[in-house]
């Protein structure tokens, strides 16, 4: 199982991921291509090497090259507020200054899945970097009560911003991680400054995504955590009971500020050899509305917001009605968040779980070339050592609509020519 581990000691921000996931990936020189897979022109990442109270490591800096001004946001009290109107923050105690340029774009989230799904960049590093806009639109638009197709997108939706969360999304996607721990998260403390008076730290917006996780204030005082970064690490879902790990290999994020303590955000790869894992089934009985409610959008939304897999069964309800059987297996810290779900988009008004064993198999996704173009294929190996292999059908059928041919002689054809090459 790939692990990630997350030690934010120091706080939280898009360039920290990003500038961590990069070492960890190996990725720094595909990084410095994303301005022109984004077809962000006035986008340029600068990688530079600094010192964090003796912790060498690389400094990733994305600039807007309409301002010339490097998007810092770890540490250097960012705001996203990402309403309505125009505002400025003034942070008087470390001499930072933030304004809203009358020629910044002001985006609104359509127009930011747009750049994303233009993106020359796989399907599933889009997935995430949607998902990741999409938690910062959700707790923007419930703190300042504006329904989410209307927010502008500020800071948050200039080219650097833009940039650090579709970068951190590349790089998920390239590490393929199935578990992520963390440590609790410092976010600083005290007050920052902004036209609409001294609002507290951690900002509201951030306050709101980082609810249910585990955080502390530390002891130096200032914003530690954006809501970029507070996203990121909403979107990895982590677990804060921490088992035992086999570090393979650790990095570190700078920040862009110094502090007393160093800097940076510390990620680890780790294994837990231990397939064994505590699951949870979640059930409902649902009657009385159209299973058209639950097609595509609905079983996308139980994937995002917890399921690990989930069916549907035929019953029969009392008084003779036919019933829908939804069963979902699902982490015991996604529980709360999965039953919301439910709850928000069926007609039931009970759900019931209860905790069961699970033992999985270790896999991993593999990209292969084929005549039709490129698939990916989920491989799994039994104790034994052999193997299964699945082609991704997302894959197959967008093979099958460019040529016009039956998925089932497709996976048999294409299956046969990736084992060759396995």
């Amino acid at each position: 199982m790939k692990t990630l581990y997350i030690e934010a000691f120091s706080g939280l921000s898009g360039d920290m991921f990003l500038g961590a996931l990069a070492g960890l990936a190996d990725a720094y020189d595909q990084l410095e291509k994303l301005p022109e897979l984004l077809a962000l022109s006035d986008g340029k990442i600068e990688i530079t090497e600094v010192d964090k109270n003796g912790i060498v490591c690389k400094h990733v800096k994305v600039i807007d090259l309409n301002t010339q001004n490097s998007h810092s946001p770890s540490n250097e009290h960012e705001h996203h507020h990402e309403h309505g109107h125009d505002h400025h923050h003034d942070n008087h105690d470390h001499g930072h200054h933030h304004h809203h340029d009358n020629d910044h774009h002001h985006r609104h989230l359509s127009d930011i899945n747009t750049i994303i799904e233009n993106a020359s960049i796989p399907d599933n590093a889009k997935k995430i970097a949607k998902a990741i806009f999409l938690i910062i639109g959700e707790s923007e638009s419930k703190i300042h009560n504006i329904p989410l197709k209307k927010i502008h997108f500020h800071e948050v939706s200039g080219v650097d911003s833009i940039i650090d969360i579709v970068g951190c999304a590349l790089l998920l996607d390239k590490l393929k991680i199935n578990k992520t721990y963390a440590t609790p998260i410092c976010t600083g403390f005290g007050f920052v400054n902004t036209q609409h008076g001294k609002l507290p730290v951690p900002a509201p917006a951030t306050a709101d995504i980082l609810v249910g996780i585990p955080c502390y204030a530390g002891d130096e005082q200032g914003e530690r955590v954006t809501p970029t970064g507070a996203a990121i690490l909403k979107y990895l879902n982590p677990d804060f009971d921490i088992p035992v790990l086999t570090t393979a290999k650790t990095v570190y994020g700078p920040g862009s500020m110094d502090f007393i303590a160093p800097n940076v955000l510390r990620l680890s790869l780790c294994e837990q050899r231990n397939g064994l894992e505590d699951i949870y089934v979640l059930e409902t009985n649902i009657d009385d509305m159209s299973n058209e409610f639950l097609g595509n959008d609905f079983q996308e939304g139980l994937f995002t917001h917890g399921a690990n897999d989930f069916h549907y069964n035929s019953i029969h309800m009392k008084k003779g009605r036919q019933g829908v059987l939804l069963s979902c297996s699902v982490p015991a810290n996604r529980i709360q968040q999965l039953s919301d779900y439910i709850f928000e988009n069926t007609s039931t008004i009970g759900i019931r779980y209860y905790p069961v064993k699970g033992n999985k198999l270790e896999r991993e996704i593999k990209s292969f070339d084929t005549p039709y173009g490129k698939v990916n294929v989920k491989i799994v190996k039994t104790p034994s050592g052999r193997r299964k292999t699945k082609i991704e059908y997302e894959d197959l059928k967008k093979i099958s609509d460019k040529i016009d041919q039956p998925i089932y002689f497709l996976q048999k054809e294409i299956m046969n020519l990736i084992n060759e090459q396995l």
